[in-house]
């Protein structure tokens, strides 16, 4: 039978778009190989996040409640820091978070050697690792990131964090303060500040900040000078370099390497306070004792009494034994030094203490230790010049 022209026409245009539709369905069939090249691609494309560990040793932040609102009745150092990170929100979207938990008890209960691990610990993570994040009980806070901060030998960013309020308990600071610590540390923006700590949304150096009120979640504050930065959400502001940021690459290491000396032979430091009538027994029985250093937190500009003054000179005289004048008031700068003494700057007694028993352990000489705090132990601000 013939077709007529028009029906020919019709046939081969629809044949046209039949081959056309079948052609069509062929090359959008999946491909395995494609859709693997595709992946690949995509993984290779996509941003590496920053790698950060959360070293945990207790506290209030790992703290369980009796209840949902027992703010001040719980148990410290109770939870583990591995089910604490799982289960923060969106995490993955600032770090690839890992956690080590070197401990879980108060702050007040570790011990110099045990410290001294703990830096070790910190190093240790930092060679594989963009940033530390340290979980610390509030209470002797400031000690441990300052004894971090002089001992840490790498440069990366290790922020140390808590909380005033357990985890469990409604409206904690916990759960934010270790998402900021986590971000901060990914962020590599206080690469160089040495330890810093982040609380309340807010950045602190470690050689300054100090714990000002037993309860309230805005506790940790910088007297004076002020905090270094803060964190509102995506945004991390630093506003203020301290003196470990602006020191030269060469210089900013400490000479306090802890994998050159035993943890077991860290020299006695003690402190003793000065008030209206203050006796010698305190500076007299920490001698007998076999400290080798002694911070005197003195009134006003670290005067101490009359008892207090001689039973100083005794010591020095008689055993050797190193003084740093500080203030009890809180804040301001002390430059009272002579034989055997040192000035303590505008450190509070209980960084001195810190700064003086790692100078005592790894050197005898008064001159190199007085140079350490003149240096290392200054918050001086100096800008490098070629």
């Amino acid at each position: 039978m013939k077709l007529s022209t028009s029906t020919a026409l019709k046939t081969t245009f629809a044949a046209s778009l039949a081959f056309t539709a079948l052609f069509s369905t062929i090359t959008v069939l999946p491909n395995s190989h494609a859709y693997a090249a595709e992946a690949i691609v995509s993984a290779e494309s996509a941003p590496k996040l920053p790698k950060v560990q959360v070293i945990a040793t207790g506290g209030t932040i790992a703290g369980k409640s009796v209840d949902e609102t027992s703010f001040q009745n719980y148990r410290a150092g109770t939870l583990l820091m591995e089910d604490m990170v799982k289960s923060l929100p969106n995490k993955d979207q600032i770090a690839d978070v890992s956690s080590f938990q070197f401990g879980n008890a108060g702050s007040s209960s570790y011990t110099m050697q045990q410290l001294s691990s703990l830096s070790l610990k910190v190093d240790q993570a930092l060679e594989t690792q963009d940033g530390v994040v340290v979980t610390t009980g509030t209470d002797t806070m400031e000690e441990i990131a300052y004894f971090l901060d002089l001992t840490v030998r790498s440069a990366k960013p290790v922020v140390v964090t808590g909380s005033m309020r357990p985890w469990t308990v409604i409206g904690s600071d916990a759960q934010a303060n270790l998402y900021n610590a986590i971000k901060l540390a990914a962020s590599g923006k206080t690469k160089y500040y040495g330890t810093v700590v982040m609380l309340n949304d807010e950045i602190h150096a470690a050689r300054d900040v100090t714990k000002t009120n037993a309860t309230r979640v805005d506790t940790f504050e910088t007297p004076m000078t002020g905090m270094l930065g803060y964190i509102d959400e995506q945004n991390i502001r630093m506003y203020r370099a301290n003196a470990r940021a602006l020191m030269s690459a060469d210089k900013w290491a400490t000479p306090f390497d802890l994998r050159t000396i035993k943890s077991s032979s860290m020299a006695k430091v003690e402190i003793a306070y000065s008030y209206q009538e203050a006796g010698a027994g305190a500076i007299n029985g920490f001698v007998e004792d076999g400290a080798k250093g002694i911070v005197t937190a003195g009134t006003g500009t670290g005067g101490v009494s009359k008892a207090i003054g001689e039973a100083r000179a005794k010591a020095i005289k008689e055993k050797g034994v190193i003084f740093v004048s500080t203030t009890r008031t809180g804040s301001g700068s002390n430059y009272s030094s002579g034989d055997g003494m040192i000035a303590g700057d505008s450190l509070n007694a209980a960084h001195a203490r810190i700064l003086l028993q790692l100078s005592l352990s790894f050197s005898k000489d008064f001159k190199t230790i007085q140079g350490w705090f003149d240096t290392y132990g200054s918050g001086q601000v100096n800008i490098p010049t070629k």
